[in-house]
């Protein structure tokens, strides 16, 4: 890596790819029909016209709304180009209008932005800030007209919403006073007077715990109103009221069932789902009742889909669908779960930790609130589980085989050596014999081994080609190579051999029943080193185009089969010949892959019929020869890289995408269905004599039964036993479990789903806070509590194990205790590792805590110089660990510094010490070891209310803030005041940054070295941030601007305004970052918008490409 420039002249900025983050992202989303959607992101609203999706038009007018100084609306209308394509493509509505509602003015309001439609489109409300109104009317065409704000007497909203049925647009409104009481008012909107006028109906003093707001539709119309203990029906002629629950709760959520408001689904805070039924008789209101259903995650948002179908949206857990049955089940529940949505959400704590001890971290978070809270380890990559294993040397390949053509799992596996082959097989007690093919030469070593028609087999060894009987097991024929000559290189599929002899022969054969037949045979200018000939086409046994990798010209070349004509030279380049080649298909697309000696892959999109390959790229796989094997998981074709670095390449959305593998070095590998050894799905047992059969579903949870017709090389549908839901079977199942040869071991394992990131959740039950790590003793340590009905909290300590996550020990907290920050440490001199816990007593009739625990780490801990480091209020305090007198030991406090309102979060490196504080920014502190003292260097001048920081690197750290920002500062500043070197607007409220990478880096690739930390949001948002190279972030920042013009911001949305740093005092254009997500859907782009970009830069597509596809390797 090159010297980087000092901060001073030139910082190196972060990369950054926050995961799944859309830009520029929704702020809220409130609709009130099918046709009109309202999204407000930070001071900007966008309209969407949702019937236009179900029906694009070529052409929409997209109506842009903005503000001036003064708050007036004015209007201009453009033109916008909306794709028609609906082929397998998520279709964005139609944007009708957007613009930007802020006002000069006004404190924002405390309960957060309000965005309500009126029932008959009259027009928009929104409320922004304490005291207004605003309102944007709709004129009868659709058109929205200049917006005005209204003044509301009423600071303190807890909730507005439209009334149903009013002749004038009507709104009634949730407050509480300022003696904590709360009230219900209605207010009618002049549009006219651009007035509110006293509504029909107020009532005062509701209950306390009241919060929600429900309009109820016609003819019975009015209000529903949710509290803790009660639920109230109010219009403008009656009033009824019931209580929740009997030990109350707080409705957070709701759902309308029916056309007429009868009925509703309500949703608390603990995850239990209610239905209220309103009784009514000629527009009154008689009765009201409440009946539990069942529990889900805590709902944030509930949709009812149709048929007992509802959707439940949770921000604290898994999103789910349900579905709500008649009869409750043996725990009184109406509620089945039938699938749930992962969500890490919020992201309150997490550790990265290697534990498999494989080169690769893991992230381990505190996501969810309340009942759904856990544990929740996140990889990268794709994991190999084992199931079996023997001990076995020097494994040069291998093979599976079936005993007859129609079976559907493997029989036997072919395990080759250097001058010997085994055959191995499963027997009744499921382990691996050893066991003989008569027909085969097992002493010799073989170059391949194939299944093929009519119940044979195929062995190639170096001096024949051999026939056997797959039935018998005996040799049926063999084809010899000519005198003088040895077969080097071989392969086959069902029906077809093509070999390479010496002299740089090229011998093409078929196979008949009983016989190997001779086609042709041609000679080449070159050694060849490597043969496909895997069918890709419509016939799945037959392939018409033959791969051939050459030595000395190192190219790959497609010949036409039969007639072995050449269609296609493509050169490689470089000096490492192509060692292995495939032919293979990704959603639909037909590919060649070719694996070079030294790590790389090429590869090509294929045209079956001219043979013509596009679409060159390269990528880095590893550091030594590849060995590509192609392998069906769920029906769907992959393609595993054995190598240092093994690896899966998958296609998703029309491109390929390389998984790490949770191995290291493979040397061989190959699919071995066999029947001891089911995948996620297998076929269980011949179909009975109603024309069904048993499936069999298994994952690491459970097993299930389904029983399916039967209809060879069709689809398979049928039903969950038990149940209604569906699953459907793409003819006989190809399982994925895999034989894999290891230095010195045969394993055989089975494949986790083909994905990015791979989730697994431990459920606490309870709130997750803090989480450390401990290797030493092979732990995690979580400060965790729990809550009742009646606010009551308990704080634990619960340590778990690092493999099994099994709970091994459980410290409960006294009364009123918190735990508030957990770290593990070790002190000099002292042998063993510590966990270090800070806690607070919050006494009800305080309001900060004032009595606390030693090590009195109310906000951070740190492990430092042996010490401990921790931050409290306004104080960083270190202490050392004492031994008393009377043999036992102590915390003494070595030095502090003061000056800080409330330090959340202290990062160290060296000496160097950076304080985040609430509201006073970043402070950066030295430690004098001699003086036993702390000192200040610098400080931020501006007032950022800082969540969370790390240190990048030894030139720059990283900070977050309350506004969604990220700022990074300098380490070395010799001048008292701290300038801010980078800013940009991330979008996401982040809690905490760790050193980390959930990749392997390759050995001697340009990113090997490159510094990474690893955040995680409240909404659930994982991101890497890296430190470049100053020469590649100026190609970057090129690419980036350049693609800023490529792609459009959501709705007509400008991007740089959504990434410029914003704060209540100041704001900036994003400056020395680089947004990976718009790097990244550079690969996404079509060709021709990709030569755009390609020629605004002066690169050529292929270079973009590889080095855009080189930056996805951070993650």
């Amino acid at each position: 890596m090159k010297a980087r420039p000092l901060f001073s002249l030139h910082p190196t900025p972060p990369y950054m790819r926050p995961k799944d983050i859309p830009h520029p992202p929704s702020q809220g989303l409130h609709h009130c029909d099918l046709t009109l959607l309202l999204i407000s992101w930070r001071n900007w609203i966008l309209v969407a016209d949702m019937s236009s999706v179900m029906a694009p038009r070529a052409s929409d007018l997209v109506l842009a709304i903005y503000s001036n100084s003064k708050g007036q609306v004015n209007h201009s209308l453009r033109s916008h180009r909306t794709s028609s394509s609906v082929s397998g493509k998520f279709l964005a509505p139609p944007t009708r209008a957007m613009g930007d509602i802020s006002d000069q003015v006004g404190r924002p309001s405390d309960n957060g932005q309000i965005g309500i439609i009126d029932p008959d489109c009259r027009l928009i409300g929104l409320h922004l800030y304490d005291g207004s109104f605003k309102v944007i009317p709709i004129d009868n065409k659709g058109q929205l007209k200049e917006a005005f704000n209204i003044r509301l007497v009423e600071f303190q909203v807890l909730d507005i919403k439209f009334l149903y049925g009013c002749l004038k647009p009507t709104i009634v409104v949730l407050y509480q006073d300022n003696n904590d009481a709360r009230h219900v008012k209605t207010y009618e909107v002049s549009l006219k007077e651009k007035d509110l006028i006293e509504g029909p109906w107020s009532q005062k003093n509701i209950a306390n715990g009241s919060n929600l707001l429900i309009p109820v539709p016609m003819p019975l119309g009015g209000v529903i109103i949710t509290g803790e203990e009660t639920i109230v029906y109010r219009s403008a002629t009656s009033f009824k009221a019931i209580p929740t629950t009997p030990d109350g709760t707080v409705i957070v959520a709701y759902e309308r069932i029916d056309a007429d408001g009868s009925r509703y689904l309500l949703g608390d805070i603990f995850g239990f789902l209610h239905l209220l039924l309103i009784t009514h008789e000629k527009g009154r209101a008689t009765e009201l009742q409440i009946e539990f259903l069942g529990e889900t995650s805590a709902a944030s948002t509930i949709s009812y889909l149709d048929n007992a179908f509802i959707y439940v949206g949770s921000r604290y857990g898994d999103s789910q669908l349900v579905k709500l049955s008649l009869q409750p089940d043996a725990n009184g529940s109406h509620v089945r779960v039938l699938q749930s949505y992962v969500n890490l959400g919020p992201i309150v704590d997490f550790c990265v930790v290697n534990l498999e001890k494989q080169g690769q971290s893991q992230i381990v978070t505190c996501s969810g609130a309340f009942n759904d809270g856990s544990l929740r380890i996140v990889r990268n990559g794709i994991g190999i589980n084992e199931q079996a294993s023997v001990e076995l040397q020097g494994i040069k390949a291998l093979w599976s085989l079936r005993s007859s053509t129609d079976d559907i799992y493997d029989t036997f596996l072919v395990v080759c050596f250097i001058n010997e082959t085994r055959i191995l097989a499963m027997n009744t007690d499921d382990e691996l014999e050893e066991i003989e093919i008569e027909g085969f030469d097992s002493q010799v070593h073989t170059l391949f081994c194939q299944d093929s028609v009519h119940n044979q087999l195929i062995q190639v060894t170096a001096s024949a080609v051999r026939l056997v009987s797959s039935l018998s097991r005996q040799l049926l024929q063999q084809w010899v190579a000519p005198p003088g000559y040895s077969i080097n290189v071989a392969t086959a599929n069902e029906t077809q051999i093509l070999l390479a002899t010496g002299g740089s022969k090229l011998v093409y054969m078929e196979i008949g029943d009983g016989k190997l037949i001779e086609i042709i045979h041609i000679t080449l200018e070159y050694e060849i080193s490597c043969l496909d000939i895997s069918p890709i086409g419509q016939n799945s046994n037959f392939s018409s185009l033959a791969i051939v990798g050459m030595w000395t010209d190192v190219s790959a070349r497609i010949f036409s089969l039969p007639d072995l004509d050449l269609l296609t030279i493509e050169h490689l380049g470089g000096e490492f010949i192509p060692r292995s080649v495939l032919l293979c298909t990704f959603e639909g697309a037909p590919y060649l892959l070719c694996a070079l000696g030294d790590g790389h892959l090429f590869s090509f999109l294929l045209n079956i019929n001219t043979g013509e390959l596009s679409d060159r790229k390269k990528v880095s796989l590893g550091m030594q020869p590849i060995t590509l094997r192609a392998f069906s998981s769920k029906n769907t074709t992959h393609v595993i890289a054995s190598s240092d670095r093994p690896s899966v390449i998958y296609g998703r959305n029309k491109k390929l995408l390389y998984g790490n593998v949770n191995l290291k070095e493979v040397r061989h590998i190959c699919p071995f269905n066999s029947a001891a050894f089911p995948d996620s799905a297998t076929h269980a047992g011949p179909p009975n004599d109603t024309g069904f059969l048993w499936l069999m579903y298994q994952d690491k949870l459970m097993t299930r039964m389904y029983m399916a017709k039967w209809d060879p090389g069709v689809e398979h549908t049928g039903s969950c036993y038990g149940s209604q839901s569906q699953f459907r079977v793409l003819g006989p199942h190809v399982g994925s479990c895999l034989a894999i040869a290891k230095e010195g071991e045969l394993t055989i394992g089975t494949i986790d789903d083909i994905q990015k990131l791979h989730i697994h959740t431990v459920p606490l039950g309870e709130h997750a806070r803090r989480i450390s790590y401990q290797e030493q003793s092979q732990t995690l340590a979580v400060c965790s509590f729990q809550s009742d009905t009646d606010e009551n909290e308990m704080h634990f300590v619960r340590l778990f194990d690092d493999q099994t996550f099994e709970m091994m020990s459980v410290y409960e907290l006294e009364t009123y205790e918190c735990g508030c920050s957990i770290v593990s440490c070790s002190f000099t001199d002292v042998a063993n590792t510590y966990y270090c816990v800070g806690t607070a007593f919050a006494l009800p009739e305080e309001v900060e805590p004032t009595k606390r625990k030693k090590p009195l780490g109310q906000c951070s801990l740190n492990s430092f110089h042996g010490k401990l480091l921790a931050a409290v209020n306004q104080k960083i305090q270190l202490y050392k660990w004492m031994a008393c007198d009377e043999g036992s030991w102590e915390l003494q406090l070595e030095c502090g510094y003061h000056g800080r309102v409330l330090s959340l979060c202290v990062q160290t490196r060296g000496d160097l010490i950076v304080v985040g504080d609430l509201m006073k920014s970043i402070s950066l502190l030295m430690y004098k070891r001699e003086e036993g003292r702390f000192e200040e260097l610098a400080h931020d001048r501006h007032m950022n209310w800082i969540t969370a920081v790390e240190i990048l690197d030894d030139d720059v750290f990283i900070c977050a803030e309350n506004k969604f920002n990220l700022l990074t500062l300098p380490t070395k500043e010799k001048r008292a005041l701290l300038k801010t070197v980078g800013e940009y607007h991330l979008g996401e409220f982040v809690n905490c940054f760790h050193h980390g990478s959930l990749v392997m880096r390759l050995p001697g690739s340009e990113l090997e070295k490159v510094p990474t930390i690893i955040f995680g949001t409240v909404n659930g948002a994982i991101g890497i941030i890296a430190s470049l190279p100053s020469d590649l972030y100026i190609f970057l920042e090129q690419l980036q601007a350049s693609m800023v013009k490529a792609i459009g911001g959501v709705g007509g949305l400008s991007y740089d305004e959504w990434r410029s740093f914003y704060s209540k005092k100041r704001a900036y254009r994003m400056k020395n970052f680089i947004d990976g997500d718009l790097i990244e859907s550079f690969l996404d782009l079509p060709r021709n918008r990709m030569e755009e970009v390609s020629v605004a830069m002066g690169v050529p597509v292929e270079e973009l490409c590889m080095k855009v596809e080189e930056m996805t390797r951070l993650h």
